[in-house]
């Protein structure tokens, strides 16, 4: 287990979304300062400090906290497309290196939230930290090339490799198998996901961690299970009580699983190590909304 220091230090939070508020509040509650930067700081939960800036525009991030322990990135694009995937990603993460630069400050610890599209693999291969990546879509390459730009700064930087994302508010499959559309079952589609809790847990374990030792360059957090789509919507299918009148392929790229190893060997436990863990709250209170 890693014990908590009690000094009170000062964590930047850049894209201060919904996992960045999770994690602020989580990291407040220790006893931190936590500043969140995004551009609506209307949305921060109350205990984050806000720093209104737009990462794409540098001269919006001149006043920046001047005793900053440690930055995490945890950047959304918003949508999916080339040119504002390298303005969130690459460039964000460079014009705020520059601007800790620029103004003398030096963060004991970079934290770069990147994605499992940086994996190119697509025929059931299991994938970890060590895996080769040559993605092919252009969201995979510029997650890659802004990994590359977190490592190699003058910040000691870990970078933290989420798959498919689920939890509160991510609604996407569940409203899809509500509409009776599940996923054929051949050929086999592989999935990954993590819940936001997990996400948030794991950043938080890891930069406690990082206050005793260093840590490694990246960290792959999956949960345990990757499962076939099929699978995974016949389950909530059931679970929702309706029935599958439609298969389609749509949103599926590829087929891999992504092996937890090392994130679980650095001491982290899951709160949802797989699918049917994490769904039954969400489930309950999509069946109250819809």
């Amino acid at each position: 287990m890693v014990k908590h220091k009690l000094n009170r230090d000062q964590i930047l939070i850049a894209g201060c979304g919904d996992i960045g508020s999770q994690l602020g509040l989580n990291l407040v509650a220790q006893g931190h300062s936590v500043v969140g930067l995004r551009r609506n700081i209307s949305q921060l939960p109350q205990g984050i400090q806000g720093i209104t800036a737009d990462l794409s525009q540098p001269d919006t991030l001149s006043a920046l906290p001047q005793a900053i322990d440690s930055v995490f990135y945890i950047v959304s694009a918003g949508r999916r497309d080339e040119t504002v995937y390298q303005q969130a990603y690459p460039q964000g993460l460079q014009n705020l290196l520059n601007a800790l630069h620029q103004q003398a400050i030096q963060p004991r610890q970079l934290f770069f939230i990147s994605s499992t599209a940086v994996y190119h693999q697509q025929h059931d291969e299991w994938v970890d930290e060590n895996s080769v990546t040559e993605p092919d879509n252009f969201s995979g390459r510029i997650m890659l090339a802004a990994e590359k730009i977190a490592l190699d700064s003058d910040i000691p930087a870990t970078v933290v490799r989420f798959s498919g994302i689920y939890g509160p508010g991510r609604n996407y499959m569940l409203g899809q198998v509500n509409r009776g559309i599940g996923y054929p079952s051949t050929p086999p589609r592989y999935s990954n996901r993590v819940h936001r809790d997990d996400c948030v847990g794991a950043l938080a374990y890891l930069y406690h961690l990082s206050q005793q030792q260093p840590l490694l360059t990246c960290y792959l957090v999956s949960d345990d299970t990757p499962a076939p789509l099929d699978e995974v919507s016949d389950w909530l299918a059931q679970q929702l009580g309706v029935e599958i009148t439609e298969r389609s392929a749509r949103r599926t790229i590829g087929s891999k699983r992504c092996r937890n190893t090392r994130i679980k060997q650095s001491g982290y436990q899951f709160k949802y190590p797989d699918y049917q863990a994490g769904y039954p709250e969400l489930i309950k209170t999509f069946k109250r909304q819809r």
